[in-house]
């Protein structure tokens, strides 16, 4: 196993094991598969076990397969105080003890602030008390590193990177989201502070794997490396020595076994020229189905007027290469639960960002038909819901 360091010197496994999507049997875990799983996981040498208060069942079955297998000194556990849900000082400490029983522990070695998107969630933590919270739960020993996930875009990332000093944190990240959310900048920004990283969504949620388009299929078989489509996209994660761990949501032996072998052969700056052009030539093929030529430069922002164009497009794109459902649910998860959202009839129309466009898209009939497609009333609706009760006014 190749192992990477956080912020104290810690030795954390390149490839982290997500706990999101255990086997389900019926409505519940499949416990036994998944303490067979995590077990030759940490065989393996995989120390880095990533959950949420908000996976149904999740906490409960890593905590029961680590005690009942005596193994919770082999592993470090993350997971995330559901800041979305928290209204009043108390529940910060009433969420993060029910997390403590449920993973049956005395301490979180990495504890996140859950699905941040906007600087006002860190905001309303604060004005709580937060960081004199962690501070204590820190001197305790009950919180030993404290950080982030993410889902918006560059700036914003950016911002709350910069309002607190992180341990760590966590963005979605892959070859194909290179310059959307966080993206290649904000993963520099956080090297550039000192913040380790770690990545979700590696894969696309195996869409890298299972729904790439049939060209790219080809590509890849025929390349003499041999890689498969998900080795392909781990390698370009762990080619980059800011990533410190990469997450996978693992649900057989198998896996766990090849995502093993891949972090154990690949260093960083291993991948050639050659390799890079193979990427290249993915990518090409992916955006021949998509509807805007967008590659997410992000030469058009800022928006003098909020529009978050890039990821508009992004979310756009995502409708017509992983399903209508797929594009909506980023567009009003990504945009619409800002505080101030970044939404494309936001638009004014003043053409500044049409100058600076090196792919010259006509952007703003381009976010007319964006929105219309990404917005139907359903969608608005739950937008503005999720928005009341994640977003302090």
């Amino acid at each position: 196993m190749q192992y990477r360091k956080d912020r104290s010197g810690n030795e954390i496994s390149a490839i982290g094991y997500g706990c999101m999507r255990f086997t389900k049997k019926g409505t519940a875990i499949d416990f036994e598969k998944a303490e067979k799983e995590v077990l030759r996981g940490i065989e393996l040498g995989i120390n880095y076990y990533d959950t949420a208060y908000t996976y149904p069942g999740s906490e409960e079955c890593l905590g029961k397969i680590l005690d009942k297998n005596n193994c919770r000194d082999k592993v470090k556990i993350a997971t995330k105080l559901p800041q979305y849900l928290v209204k009043n000082a108390g529940q910060i400490d009433k969420y993060f003890e029910e997390e403590l029983k449920r993973l049956r522990t005395d301490h979180i070695d990495y504890y996140l602030c859950h699905m941040f998107t906007d600087i006002n969630n860190w905001e309303k933590l604060k004005s709580l008390g937060f960081i004199d919270w962690v501070a204590k739960k820190k001197e305790e020993g009950a919180i030993r590193n404290i950080g982030f996930s993410y889902h918006g875009d560059t700036e914003m990332f950016i911002k709350i990177l910069n309002v607190y000093d992180w341990d760590f944190c966590q963005i979605q990240y892959n070859y194909v989201d290179e310059h959307t959310q966080a993206g290649r900048r904000g993963l520099e920004e956080a090297a550039k502070k000192g913040v380790p990283v770690v990545i979700m969504e590696p894969l696309r949620g195996g869409k890298l794997v299972n729904l790439l388009p049939d060209d790219a299929k080809k590509i890849i078989k025929n390349n003499p490396h041999g890689w498969t489509n998900a080795e392909w996209g781990l390698r370009w994660l762990w080619n980059q020595p800011e990533v410190m761990c990469v997450l996978s949501g693992m649900n057989s032996i198998e896996m766990v076994e090849e995502n093993v072998r891949i972090a154990s052969d690949t260093q960083p700056g291993s991948l050639t020229e050659e390799d890079f052009e193979v990427y290249e030539k993915i990518k090409a093929i992916i955006r021949e189905k998509e509807k805007v030529g967008c590659t997410g430069c992000a030469y058009c922002m800022p928006c003098p007027h909020g529009v978050d164009i890039p990821g508009t497009f992004a979310c756009y794109n995502k409708m017509y290469s992983e399903g209508k459902s797929e594009g909506r649910f980023e567009y009003a998860r990504n945009i619409g639960i800002r505080k101030i959202p970044g939404f494309a009839t936001q638009c004014v129309g003043c053409g500044a960002c049409e100058k600076h466009c090196p792919q010259h898209i006509q952007i703003r009939e381009k976010l007319k038909e964006a929105d219309k497609a990404l917005r139907p009333l359903p969608y608005k609706v739950m937008t503005s819901v999720i928005k009341t009760f994640t977003i302090q006014k």
